[in-house]
């Protein structure tokens, strides 16, 4: 395997793409963003061991997230995700099959939401597979994390704790009994392929009223703290009501883990957490679920100017909550 056959094969499966003037194989890629739009950018570093391991997770699976976690981004600003610049970087050994299955990956949720991979780099790796992704995207008027405002309803779409359920599966020398082949292809699948909520964001942002977004990859605690630390304002969630699916209970339930704090703190669900007028959340709930399929759960409230979230129960008392992923733990692992 060389470079120059890696680039060739890369070529191959590139198309023609609107707006890419040049593509692969000049020092840059030629752009055109659509005119009126605001240029997003964004990039996620994935790293063997820590992001993945290569026991479980197969170079397919590792193109098809290294991609989703960045239009996950992207989603979360309403936007519209463009052309991605891969970076991969492997051990010797490495084959040239398992790099095209990397691209198949990456290219097959790229297609998905018309991205075009324009670019990017390749070289040995001493230890491990590391990849990392630039992803641009465009937006009228971006949703950011700051805009949340006092009285707003704290939301989330989708099912929490489920990548972190998948994890716990994937990190066992063999499946859990008592749990259905349903479900562990559920809570697996959403940890290998996560499936970002691209069309959910661009439709909550055409739809007005939402006043802030984040997507959900470190966690519920920690990705409402981003939220509450940028708009100057506490956060109160309700754990009780947060949405947790039957294939994540039977999980926790067979190897005797809380899913509230999966839900919490487990991280890598890329859902999308947003705040909006209490007017606005059931007319959002409603066409967000008819437009798309997917459903928004109100979880808490933005209550005072501030900083910081708190957890609750049904009787308003404070609970502890697990924390989310924090990157510079020593020996820190998703």
């Amino acid at each position: 395997m060389t470079e120059r056959a890696v680039i060739r094969r890369i070529r191959q499966g590139a198309t023609p793409a609107d707006g890419v003037t040049v593509g692969i194989g000049d020092d840059c890629a030629v752009l055109e963003p659509t005119a009126g739009h605001r240029l997003l950018a964004t990039t996620d570093l994935l790293l063997e061991d820590v992001h993945f391991r290569r026991r479980y997770a197969e170079p397919a699976d590792i193109g098809w997230k290294s991609l989703a976690v960045n239009l996950s981004d992207i989603a979360s600003m309403g936007g519209r995700p463009r052309w991605a610049l891969v970076a991969l970087a492997c051990p010797a050994e490495t084959t040239l099959d398992d790099v095209d299955a990397f691209y198949e990956g990456a290219r097959d949720v790229a297609s998905r939401h018309a991205v075009t991979i324009v670019g990017g780099d390749t070289t040995t790796s001493p230890d491990g597979w590391l990849v990392n992704v630039t992803l641009l995207g465009e937006a009228v008027t971006p949703l950011l994390r700051s805009g949340a405002r006092i009285g707003d309803v704290v939301a989330v779409t989708g099912s929490l704790g489920r990548s972190a359920a998948g994890l716990a599966v994937l990190e066992l020398p063999r499946p859990p009994a008592g749990v259905g082949a349903e479900a562990l292809a559920a809570v697996t699948a959403a940890h290998l392929r996560p499936v970002p909520r691209v069309v959910e964001g661009r439709w909550l942002a055409d739809a007005g009223g939402v006043t802030a977004m984040i997507d959900l990859s470190d966690g519920l605690a920690t990705d409402l703290a981003h939220v509450a630390e940028e708009s100057g304002a506490h956060c109160r969630v309700e754990i009780e009501r947060l949405p947790i699916d039957p294939a994540t209970r039977d999980v926790a339930q067979a190897l005797g883990a809380d899913p509230l704090a999966w839900a919490t703190g487990g991280g890598e669900d890329y859902e999308l957490l947003l705040t909006c007028g209490a007017r606005a959340f059931d007319r959002l709930g409603e066409g967000l679920e008819r437009a798309t399929g997917t459903r928004l759960y109100a979880i808490g409230t933005v209550t005072v100017p501030g900083s910081g979230v708190s957890f609750v129960d049904a009787h308003g008392r404070e609970v502890p909550a697990a924390a989310g992923f924090e990157h510079f733990v020593t020996g820190g692992r998703r």
